[in-house]
This record gives structure tokens, C-alpha cells and sequence, in this order.
């Protein structure tokens, strides 16, 4: 276990190494000038150029990297005009638009894509495993036959289309819901909760279908195997097989698949919190890239990718531990 963790963490540190470089390269070689879009379009030429010194853009790829990496270990100091911040390590650097500290930046959106994340994993895992047992449980019946087309149909529709839908139909035509407007949880828990609903059941729906359908067939093929025919012969019931028997086994490739989903809807949900205006790290994102706020992007897409490989590490370590036949190697 312990050497596995070694090598998980040492391929980690090679992977976002390897994507910061990717992303500065990126962005070097990109078109447009990125102190003007900065400076902004009423700029004069020589506002533009003293931007241009004060971000150090002018200099070779190798010595921005080489500034970022010192920041990241070290701390950096940054001129923001009459004044020098200094910025302590782990300094992601400081957004091209606001001059507001990168690694400050994500600890506030973090909390807000994490409770996007947690209530949506929630629900699709209710969702997804109870229906992939109820499939399971009535093979060959119309309620499996049923759950098999709306699994189906639920995997092939966008999160958006599901999401406008939710709230036409709930917030416009029913009225049952306001529109979502986030509310931090330290506000207003009740009013966190409900504002967060609809994001959650949009994510929710479209999981839920993939985890139904792994579900099934994980339930199927453990319900095949020796030990089970074992139970039924000695005239267990059904349901005391499923339920104590058959699920564990089946539950196996579910717990892998959901913590590789859960790290990656950190960086994932972009969609979702564009749609329901959720202040988080996809939104955050997005509008970074827009106006090539590099210091973003780069801190956003490292803590996305640690996050993804965290996850990988975890499915395996989860996956071994609910199938006691798995060896850790």
C-alpha cells in the first residue's frame, strides 16, 4: 500500500508538472496581445507597454515559468504599480485583472464547487444504484425494460437541456422554486439548499443513468456466480441476496467509478454553474480563458488536475477494499 502511494504521488507531481508546462506553452505561443486585452481597448500604446513590463511578458518562456515555479515554493513579489505585494508560497501569482492572489481566488470558489459536487454525488448515487438493483431485481420484466430506455435516454441528454428543462417547468410554469441565485451556506443554510437544488437533480439525472446501467449489470453478473445459486439452493429469499450478498460485489466498480466523477466535476461542471450562475471554479474558469487571465487558468486547471489524480488514487485504493480480490501493485 504504502509503495503504491509512493508511486501515485510521484506520478501526480509529473502530471501537473507537466500540464503547468503545457499551459504556459499554450498561452506563449497564442495569438493576440494579452496586455492589451489587460490594459484594456481604450489603452494607450505606452499604457499597454508598461503593462506589459509590469506582468513580465515580454520575457522568454523559460524565466515566466521559472517565476512561477519560485512562487509556488518560495513566495514572489509583484509591483502593482506604487506598491510591491508580496505573495507567500504556494503563490499561484496574481490575476491579470484584479491583481487578487490566485491561490485566494480558489479558496473562495472551491467551497461553492464542492457543495455543487457533494449534493449532486449524493443524489446520483441514490438514484443510479437504486435503480440499477430495481433493473436487476425484475430482469426480463417491463420495469426493467422501462428503466433500461430512461437510463438510456438519460445518458444521451446534456446536463443543459436538463437543467433548462428543470427550470422551465419548476421554477417558470410551476412555481414551485425561485430561480437558483447562489447563497453561501454561512448565510442562509435553508435558502443554500434550495437554491442549490435544481443544480444538483440536473447533475443528479444525467449521472444517475450512467451509474444505474453499471449498476445492473455489476448486479447481474454477481448474481450469476457460484455462491449466489449456492444461497438460492439452501432457499434464501431474493431479497436477503441482493441485499447481503450480491450488492457488496457489485458495488465494487461503482465506489471506482464515483470517485474518479467526483474529482473530476471539480474542473467538470462548467455547464452547470454557467447555467445556474454558480460562482465556482468551472465559471471561474471559463471567463479566465476568455480574457487570458494565465495565472488563473494555470492555478484553476493545477488544482482541477490534482484533485482528478487524487480521485484516480482513491478509486483504486476504494476498489480494493470492497473487492477484497484486488491487489494493490
Amino acid at each position: 500500500m504504502a509503495g503504491f502511494l509512493l508511486r501515485r504521488l510521484t506520478g501526480a507531481v509529473v502530471t501537473l508538472f507537466a500540464i503547468s508546462v503545457i499551459i504556459y506553452a499554450v498561452f506563449y505561443v497564442a495569438p493576440g496581445n494579452v496586455a492589451q486585452i489587460t490594459c484594456g481597448p481604450r489603452c494607450s500604446p505606452v499604457q499597454v507597454h508598461q503593462v506589459s513590463e509590469q506582468l513580465h511578458l515580454g520575457d522568454p518562456l523559460y524565466v515566466q515559468y521559472g517565476h512561477f515555479l519560485q512562487g509556488i515554493f518560495a513566495g514572489r513579489d509583484f509591483s502593482t504599480g506604487t506598491s510591491v505585494l508580496h505573495c507567500k508560497a504556494p503563490c499561484l501569482g496574481l490575476s491579470y485583472r484584479t491583481d487578487q492572489q490566485v491561490t485566494q481566488l480558489i479558496l473562495t470558489k472551491l467551497p461553492v464547487t464542492a457543495s455543487l459536487t457533494l449534493g449532486a454525488m449524493v443524489m446520483w448515487l441514490i438514484l443510479g444504484v437504486g435503480t440499477g438493483v430495481l433493473s436487476a431485481w425484475r430482469r426480463g420484466r417491463p420495469t426493467e425494460r422501462l428503466l433500461t430506455g430512461v437510463t438510456l435516454a438519460g445518458t444521451a441528454t446534456p446536463v443543459f437541456v436538463i437543467g433548462l428543462v428543470l427550470m422551465i417547468v419548476v421554477c417558470g410554469t410551476l412555481g414551485w422554486l425561485p430561480y437558483p441565485q447562489y447563497v453561501p451556506f454561512s448565510d442562509d443554510p435553508q435558502q443554500w439548499a434550495w437554491n442549490l437544488l435544481l443544480p444538483w437533480l440536473s447533475l443528479a439525472l444525467i449521472e444517475s443513468a450512467k451509474y444505474a446501467r453499471l449498476t445492473r449489470a455489476s448486479m447481474l453478473e454477481t448474481l450469476a456466480d457460484d455462491h449466489v445459486r449456492t444461497f438460492r439452493a439452501y432457499g434464501v429469499s431474493e431479497r436477503r441476496i441482493i441485499a447481503r450478498h450480491a450488492l457488496r460485489g457489485a458495488l465494487a466498480p461503482v465506489i471506482a467509478l464515483n470517485a474518479n466523477d467526483f474529482g473530476s466535476m471539480f474542473g467538470g461542471a462548467v455547464l452547470t454553474e454557467s447555467l445556474f450562475g454558480i460562482p465556482g471554479i468551472g465559471r471561474e474558469l471559463v471567463h479566465a480563458v476568455n480574457v487570458v487571465d494565465l495565472p488563473v487558468v494555470v492555478g484553476m486547471v493545477l488544482v482541477t488536475g490534482f484533485f482528478v489524480v487524487l480521485a484516480n488514487a482513491a478509486a483504486d485504493v476504494l476498489y480494493a477494499v470492497a473487492d477484497r480480490r484486488v491487489v494493490l501493485s
